[in-house]
């Protein structure tokens, strides 16, 4: 798995980058997150990172500082090379695209990231790193690395269209074609839990190898895809049906067949892959079906256009009271009475403008407050988290019900100020203590995102801001009487010690505690000595 690492003091940025790239490419990242230079660079010399997309201006440790650090120093123990650098910016400074240039980044984003030019840069990034790890392992000359150099090159050769002559001479020799079973098949296979999840990939490949030796099946080559498919290409193509029945005698309910129609020439290994992962897709809305043929989807199938306005209408009626309408309007959408005569890619779209249009503008406009509710979107933002559409289906009509029933929540939160004005006098009375969040949205029971956005609505900031002034003002009461020392003030108004007390004074006030007294003192004593002096002088 490609380890990417995502650097951004803005954690609304940081988050929606990795559901962006979660949902585009699901599995293939082991992400990691940072809020500035510096604790990217400790991540990345303990675990590595393979890419790494960095803002450029950061406190503490900034992007270009970040990416001198990365590039000049050696890279961490087991990782031999030094990661694809991103780099995003909210300025267009050609200073930055100089240093973009003078470390080799792959790729230079303006803000606000576009999702086309991201995947573009990711997808950069994954052709680098395949094609440095392709040069490593040329330096290899054992029989286990010419297979597995073969086994890349099939993969690569799976995505290739519009083969030449030439090309093809080529690619046979580089994937040994000459020694595969003629004519040929390509099954594609998955082993899906009941939850959703997938088997492990080294597991699945072993289990696939082991059943195929089982009906004896002739294989010329297998492989795990891109998407953790594992790919095997061989015959005759009634094993494959051998090997579906031996998945239902074992009980191996998960475990879902594509297959290709046959092939004879190098040339139909391409078609072939596609053909097999298009029939794979449908096991998803058979939910009864471990194997389909390629050669069974091809009945004409059902493709309506993208219902926008019925999705808009979804987002629209969420948190109005008219939860009922969610289940209804879904089957619409989704045409669930034609489900069996649909085509796959329809359902994939529909689900994609759902996720932007709907759930993703959720987010936008409820903001950072909503997170904990939206983590429930992150299975169901990709449809092959889900063995069959029905699993799919149910998540998201829940989904959307939680959904209706937080902004009504927030809402009210909003058009209610009662229990705002209360959370306000609480703080009053009790900032000396050790107060939070918890505790005061606890004290009006409210939800804790609930009660955080409504109180930043309420007061115009947020509620650690707030907390601070209220804190600060009492503590400039105090020091205006000159009786008590700083130390002891600063327990008087709930801070935990001098420092910190010190620290937000300076912050908010912009000189220090001791320095306020001592403006406080010096207009006092010119207020006084100019009292004392004699009328004309």
């Amino acid at each position: 798995m490609i380890k990417l690492l995502i650097v951004d003091d803005e954690k609304n940025i940081r988050m929606g980058l990795k559901t962006m790239i979660e949902r585009e490419f699901p599995g293939q990242y082991e992400l990691s997150m940072a809020a500035q230079g510096a604790e990217a660079l400790e991540l990345y010399q303990t675990q590595g990172a393979d890419i790494m997309i960095t803002d450029i201006r950061m406190p503490v440790m900034d992007g270009i500082a970040l990416i001198e650090q990365v590039s000049e120093g050696p890279p961490p123990p087991e990782q031999h090379s030094r990661p694809q650098i991103i780099i995003l910016s909210g300025y267009e400074d050609f200073r930055y695209a100089k240093a973009a240039i003078r470390y080799q980044a792959v790729d230079y984003l303006l803000k606000p990231i576009r999702r086309d030019e991201l995947f573009a840069a990711l997808r950069k990034c994954q052709d680098n790193l395949a094609k440095r790890s392709h040069m490593a392992e040329q330096l290899a000359a054992t029989e286990s690395y010419r297979k597995q150099v073969q086994s890349v090159r099939l993969q690569e050769l799976l995505l290739q269209q519009g083969l030449t002559g030439e090309d093809l001479d080529v690619w046979s020799s580089e994937i040994g074609f000459d020694q595969y079973v003629v004519p040929f098949s390509i099954a594609a296979i998955i082993y899906k839990n009941q939850d959703g999840s997938r088997m492990k990939k080294e597991d699945l490949k072993s289990l696939a190898l082991h059943m195929f030796e089982s009906v004896d099946g002739v294989l010329s080559a297998s492989l795990l895809d891109f998407e953790g498919r594992m790919i095997l290409v061989g015959g005759p193509c009634s094993k494959f049906e051998e090997l579906s029945l031996l998945a239902a005698e074992r009980e191996l309910d998960g475990m879902l067949i594509g297959v290709s129609q046959e092939g004879n020439r190098l040339s139909d290994l391409p078609s072939c892959y596609q053909q097999a992962c298009e029939a794979l897709k449908y096991t998803f809305i058979h939910p009864k079906t471990r194997l389909i043929w390629y050669e069974d989807k091809q009945m004409k199938r059902l493709l309506y256009p993208v219902p926008q306005e019925a999705i808009r209408k979804l987002g629209n009626i969420l948190g109005t009271n008219r939860g009922k309408e969610i289940g209804p309007l879904l089957q619409e959408i989704f045409h669930i009475e034609e489900l069996p005569q649909i085509d796959i890619s329809y359902l994939e779209s529909v689900s994609r403008h759902v996720n932007e249009q709907v759930l993703d503008e959720v987010f936008r406009v409820y903001g950072e407050a909503s997170v904990d509710v939206l983590k429930l979107y992150r299975k169901v933002g990709d449809m092959s988290n889900f063995c069959h559409f029905h699993d799919y289906f149910r998540s998201l009509e829940q989904l959307l019900s939680e959904l209706d029933e937080y902004i009504k929540e927030v809402r009210s939160a909003h058009s209610e100020h009662g229990d705002m004005k209360e959370a306000v006098v609480y703080i009053e009375n009790h900032y000396h203590r050790q107060l939070n969040m918890a505790i005061v949205s606890n004290h009006v029971s409210l939800n804790y995102s609930y009660f955080s956005e409504a109180f930043k609505a309420y007061t115009g900031e947020s509620f650690v801001t707030y907390l601070k002034k209220v804190r600060i003002r009492k503590a400039k009461e105090l020091l205006g009487k000159g009786s008590l020392k700083l130390a002891e003030i600063g327990t008087a108004v709930g801070f935990e010690n001098t420092r910190h007390f010190s620290r937000v004074f300076k912050e908010l006030e912009g000189v220090s505690p001791q320095e306020y007294r001592d403006k406080l003192a010096a207009g006092s004593a010119w207020s006084a000595g100019t009292s004392l002096r004699p009328d004309g002088e």
